[in-house]
């Protein structure tokens, strides 16, 4: 039987979203707002939710307290069923969420996806990257595939409950049965990493950001990135799947909710102040660092781009087979 070849490209289009102007009273926030970030420390969204109030603050576009909190539980599930149930209609409370809830949703792992909740702003779009420890038996994309080839179980596969489904339609490229990838769940970047390190892991998947300071160090290596263009410097050589012979290009959005129901004079403060954030030093700074694709959005053009991830995610589940029995 042939390699079956799946494709599944998140090239999202649409117009710039423009905030509307926060509500006529002014003084809103009136006391701290808790930025979450749910999953542990070194996650994508532990660094997302950290880069976000460093230039909100240090550019001074919010003069409230911004104290950010780790809530991990189910891939952002555990927290994102909080902000629809206990803390509906509160105006305290923004968190960070991505392609992994939605991934999670579709795979019937969690009630709730980011479309439920109070979508606010789609940010950026993060390349995913696969890497193995620096003295492991995976040295190259070449490794990988013959390692998976020859038993993907012995592959004991680091990923979150996003980063499944790259690797998923990966591997069906590669000719290899999805359903018997050894996928291992870790809540973030951080975990994997120490997973790889202590010898629990082959190798482990997640956005080039949850990985960067680690890649940098030489502690681990990169096998493979599923971007659709090669990355930048220092990471150019990295190979793409795509150039590899392996038709699959999925890159991850990030971007901030709010809690259901949540008061619209909020909405829109967070819209706008999130848009002048989207230009300040700082966050262009970060942004380039981690080499992430602006993806700026709010109102009716993320709730479209959005919709369209969902789909796309939707799609990828059903091809790779990854539902709610993996």
């Amino acid at each position: 039987m042939g390699a079956a070849v799946a494709t599944t490209a998140l090239v999202l289009s649409g117009c710039q979203g423009k905030a509307q102007p926060p509500g006529e009273s002014g003084d809103y926030p009136s006391g701290p707002v808790t930025v979450t970030a749910p999953a542990e420390p070194g996650s994508g969204w532990d660094t997302t939710a950290r880069a976000v109030v460093e230039a909100l603050q240090r550019d001074e576009l919010v003069t409230s307290p911004l104290p950010v909190q780790n809530r991990p539980g189910g891939t952002g599930c555990s927290w994102l069923t909080t902000m629809m149930q206990q803390d509906k209609g509160k105006d305290d409370q923004i968190a960070i969420t991505s392609l992994a809830s939605q991934t999670m949703k579709a795979r019937g792992l969690c009630e709730y996806g980011p479309e439920d909740a109070t979508l606010i702003a789609t940010l950026y779009v993060e390349d995913f990257m696969v890497v193995g420890p620096k003295d492991g038996d995976i040295k190259n994309l070449e490794d990988l595939v013959a390692a998976l080839k020859d038993d993907p179980q012995k592959v004991t596969v680091a990923a979150a409950g996003d980063d499944t489904l790259p690797f998923a339609l990966f591997a069906q490229a590669a000719g290899v049965e999805p359903a018997d990838v050894n996928f291992v769940n870790y809540d973030g970047g951080g975990e994997q990493t120490t997973a790889m390190l202590n010898g629990d892991a082959k190798v482990a998947i997640a956005g080039l950001s949850e990985f960067r300071s680690v890649l940098e160090a030489g502690d681990i290596v990169p096998l493979v990135t599923f971007a659709q263009q090669p990355l930048a410097a220092p990471f150019d050589t990295v190979p793409t799947a795509m150039d590899s012979g392996y038709d699959v290009t999925l890159g991850n959005w990030r971007g901030v909710y709010g809690p259901a129901d949540m008061p619209q004079t909020a909405v829109d403060y967070w819209a706008t102040t999130l848009e002048e954030m989207s230009t300040s030093p700082t966050w262009e700074d970060t942004v380039k660092k981690n080499q992430w694709a602006p993806e700026f959005k709010t109102g009716e053009d993320a709730q479209a781009y959005v919709k369209e991830a969902a789909t796309t995610v939707d799609e990828g589940v059903k091809a790779t087979g990854i539902g709610s029995e993996k």
